[in-house]
């Protein structure tokens, strides 16, 4: 029995009245249903170049946009194997909190504690994975940008729910202001930004080898 199951069934079943947060839960739903197609794509991709590193992959499009560039790399195989294969492990059970949360289920304060810091690990870890691929590779994966992506969106919903539902044990004073903020959309224009800001950094290094310049 894995610890998702232990905490499904330590979870409190509460009320229709007492669900809460359908929307950020169908977001995170949504969220890592693509990030697993991704990781799927992308495992698949990590096998077809370790059988033949020469492979023509779909996703080969020209000197700034290639997977295969960025999958040859030590950087995509960080602990020995494909990082692609870590989504196939983390984004189920992703699925399976947005599922049960949206069935009624509220886990227990230290699943949701642990879950947060794994998935602060998983955010760092993508970013990290993005400098590297603009700032050293030179190439850019759009299924590995779509991880970014997808990752970004999970973060932010379950950092969401923590806070509205104090699981972080924060101070008051940090706690009602935070949750003020998240009540009118600042984490939504956080995101917003940092999409901005990717797209732009993109758009810059790379827009005129993109566009055919």
């Amino acid at each position: 029995m894995n610890a998702t199951s232990v905490a499904v069934e330590e979870a409190e079943v509460p009320t229709r009245a007492q669900r809460r947060h359908p929307k950020t839960f169908t977001e995170m739903l949504v969220s890592s249903v693509i990030g697993l197609v991704a990781s799927l794509v992308l495992s698949i991709d990590a096998i077809t170049l370790a059988a033949n590193p020469n492979a023509d992959l779909s996703c080969n499009i020209n000197a700034a946009i290639s997977c295969g560039k960025v999958g040859l790399s030590w950087q995509a195989s960080l602990l020995g194997f494909p990082n692609a294969f870590l989504g196939l492990i983390a984004e189920p059970v992703v699925i399976t909190i947005a599922v049960a949360a949206l069935g009624g289920v509220r886990f227990p304060r230290w699943f949701m504690n642990a879950a947060q810091v794994v998935y602060l690990i998983g955010f760092l870890f993508a970013y990290w994975l993005f400098y590297q691929a603009y700032f050293v590779i030179g190439a850019l994966c759009p299924w590995c940008l779509l991880i970014t992506i997808t990752t970004t969106t999970v973060f932010v919903s379950m950092l969401r729910v923590n806070i509205l539902d104090n699981n972080l044990g924060l101070p008051a004073g940090l706690q009602t202001t935070l949750s003020g903020w998240l009540r009118v959309g600042v984490d939504t224009l956080g995101v917003i930004i940092i999409f901005a800001i990717l797209t732009g950094m993109i758009l810059f290094k790379y827009g005129s080898v993109i566009f055919g310049g």
